[in-house]
């Protein structure tokens, strides 16, 4: 299963939640919600032929341990989970679902950990936060060999392209505006 190319709908709220049904773009990511709704979502999103990645450690009342993800796996069914944890992209890899390890690159120093961290679980995407800076995309790529997706801080068009052309296979944002 491959990542789309272009503007990934990052949801924060069910309003926005309602504008990702509408898009064109065929995957959807679920940034915060709670457990209790996470189910419903997942089924209303697969009913409108979207595909979703959930964001395991932005979900309120999940655990990101071996239950937790045992649970979002049988019972939610995701088609892919974000996470900052080794063991969440371990079990989205063991388990078949697309797993997308995020970065957040604050200096060099987080850049060489994250990218050793890249090197041991080979997750099948790299999400870099901030989005916004097109060398160090062009620089987790090349590391990695791993599809990017820029995500954080992006708020135009002119960022999306920027990311985009830095090698970044997709985008993700909040931004509704950027979704078409």
């Amino acid at each position: 299963m491959e990542i789309e190319s272009g503007v990934l709908p990052a949801v924060r709220n069910m309003k926005d939640f309602d504008k990702a049904l509408e898009t064109s773009q065929a995957t959807i990511v679920l940034l915060e919600t709670r457990l209790s709704q996470l189910k419903n979502l997942v089924h209303y999103a697969k009913r409108a032929n979207k595909r979703v990645f959930i964001h395991a450690d932005l979900i309120q009342g999940l655990k990101s341990d071996e239950y937790g993800m045992e649970y979002l796996i049988r019972e939610v069914k995701p088609d892919g989970l974000l996470s900052t944890r080794g063991n969440v992209i371990s079990l989205a890899k063991k388990h078949h679902l697309i797993a997308i390890q995020r970065l957040f690159l604050l200096d060099s120093k987080a850049l060489d950990n994250n990218l050793k961290l890249v090197e041991r679980l080979q997750p099948d995407c790299v999400e870099v936060l901030p989005g916004l800076i097109p060398s160090i995309i062009e620089e987790v790529f090349q590391s990695t060999n791993i599809p990017i997706i820029a995500g954080g801080l992006i708020k135009n068009d002119m960022q999306v392209k920027a990311a985009l052309d830095a090698g970044a296979v997709a985008v993700s944002t909040s931004k509704t505006e950027l979704w078409n």
